[in-house]
């Protein structure tokens, strides 16, 4: 513990690299899209060396710094990370290079747009790796903040309302979020989450809050289901689990290509995190006792957001709500494990199972939408801004390797064996089935229908006779080729070869099985 403090590096170079992206100007646009994408790939680098140096056969935390900030309030900064952490800070070193690529054409503030965009990286990088709840909030609310002024400055035509809607939805999530953990803290004085942890895990969590909060004579266990649903607000809505996902589709439709790139790619896996790091060791009890009221919902959010996609013709909007649809596998694989307390064999390796593809999801949809997202944008760009469902058709005739390394990234999405989408759902399915049968069955639903409307998108924009007017729609160009090609080359190695990241993830997962009792 507190050894090179490389985490806090990892956290301070996107800081450092937006301030000097600022400070450059607007008379320095090419300099500034350079300087953010030089620090961007220095904190990839670094979370590399992270990676290398992590030590996959231990389930616990590692690269701990642990040091007083404020010891009256019991507020430490602690850090560290362990095979899910990791996995979520490469994550989001992956694709704020892309989204940087994404919105390099961006001619209107350049400095500020990479400026934010710098910054909302260091909040995802403190959110994944902070273990004190006054240190994580403040990074949770950093990630916050830049995202409504992309959206609001060079988001489209309703951009005004999208951010508005995205930022009162995020913010109440927020606030509920905080009212909860502050009553936590009244009633045990900790706010480091791996005290909490140890605390429910011994049953000493809900007399603590029942021993300082006494409304109206509730029960301990009403108490604590109370505080739980203030927590599980914050989070769900950041995932978002429907029904509290109306923020969503306007805010990914109106924001700039390289913003829902963000938004998709890494900050909706901030929600799905809050509830795999925090919410499922701290409140597992509350999570067990609704936990068939939690799986409606996470089959709901799984099905009527296909069904939703389904029914929408402008493509982004049709990848917003895949997107749903994608993580509300990730919220059956959480809300399965914690329904057996029992040390069964066949129980125990279906958990681990469901953590590690819940965790293998995570990275596998953010990669995959934040390179869907960016195709719709190329789209867009040849098209002179059109991307409805309809607009195209016989794409292939002149575009042959637009339209083949985006069947790739549709094809990641729909789940095919061999790329990297199909090992995260079938790991959460093999884990969810023995665990949640009933939930398990009607989740398949929304693979069926996700087929649909992704073999829909293949068919009305790629086949079909060529419209005259795309006879000249050009094709990627030699640096699009290059700069798509990291992406689409990860799809194609975890999908053959997903053992590089399980074998990672594998011990931190087969841990918390092991504590959630």
């Amino acid at each position: 513990m507190n050894a090179f403090p490389l985490i806090t590096i990892l956290t301070a170079v996107p800081l450092i690299g937006g301030l000097g992206v600022l400070g450059l100007g607007a008379q320095n646009a090419k300099l500034a899209r350079c300087l953010a994408l030089s620090s961007s790939l220095i904190a990839l680098a670094l979370t590399l060396v992270l990676w290398h140096r992590f030590n996959a056969a231990y389930g616990g935390l590692q690269f701990e710094e642990l040091h007083p900030w404020i010891p009256a309030i019991g507020v430490q900064y602690h850090l560290g990370v362990d095979g899910i952490s990791l996995l979520m800070l490469l994550l989001s070193a992956i694709v704020v290079p892309m989204s940087l690529a994404a919105s390099w054409d961006i001619q209107e503030g350049t400095s500020l747009y990479f400026c934010l965009i710098l910054f909302l990286q260091a909040g995802l990088f403190g959110t994944f790796s902070a273990l004190n709840f006054f240190h994580w909030f403040i990074f949770w609310e950093l990630s916050l903040i830049p995202a409504f002024f992309l959206i609001r400055l060079w988001g489209g035509p309703r951009r005004a309302a999208a951010a508005t809607q995205f930022f009162v939805y995020t913010m109440v999530g927020s606030v509920a979020l905080l009212l909860a953990f502050l009553a936590i803290f009244q009633c045990t004085g900790k706010f480091d989450f791996i005290d909490l942890s140890d605390l429910a895990r011994n049953g000493q969590l809900i007399p603590a809050l029942a021993g300082k909060i006494g409304w109206y004579k509730l029960a301990p266990d009403e108490i604590a289901l109370i505080i739980f649903g203030g927590a599980f607000l914050g989070f769900a809505v950041k995932v978002p689990l429907i029904p509290f996902h109306t923020w969503l589709p306007d805010a990914y439709v109106e924001a700039p290509t390289g913003t829902t790139m963000l938004l998709t790619g890494a900050m909706s896996k901030m929600g799905v995190y809050g509830f795999l790091r925090i919410l499922l060791p701290i409140f597992y009890v509350e999570i067990r006792s609704l936990r068939t009221p939690l799986l409606w919902l996470a089959v709901a959010t799984i099905v009527l957001s296909a069904y939703a996609a389904l029914a929408q013709t402008d493509l982004k909007r049709i990848l917003a709500y895949s997107s749903i649809n994608h993580l509300g596998y990730c919220m059956l694989g959480i809300f399965s494990v914690a329904g057996f307390t029992v040390d069964h064999a066949t129980f125990a390796t279906a958990k681990t199972a469901a953590l590690n593809g819940v965790t293998l999801q995570m990275f596998n949809h953010g990669l995959t939408a934040a390179t869907l997202f960016w195709f719709v944008a190329l789209l867009e760009k040849r098209s002179g801004g059109l991307r409805g469902l309809n607009d195209f058709g016989g794409l292939r005739k002149v575009a042959p390797i637009l339209c083949g390394l985006m069947s790739v990234a549709l094809f990641s999405s729909l789940g095919l064996p061999g790329l990297n989408g199909f090992v995260g759902e079938f790991l959460i399915f093999r884990g969810s089935f023995p665990l949640a049968t009933w939930a398990t069955a009607l989740a398949v639903i929304g693979l069926l229908t996700t087929a649909i409307f992704i073999l829909t998108i293949l068919q009305h924009v790629f086949s079909g006779p060529l419209n005259d007017k795309w006879s000249r729609f050009q094709d990627l160009t030699l640096g699009e080729r290059f700069a798509l090609l990291p992406p689409i080359a990860i799809m194609f190695v975890l999908g053959i070869y997903p053992q590089l990241v399980v074998g990672v993830i594998n011990s931190t997962a087969l841990t918390m099985a092991q504590q959630l009792r």
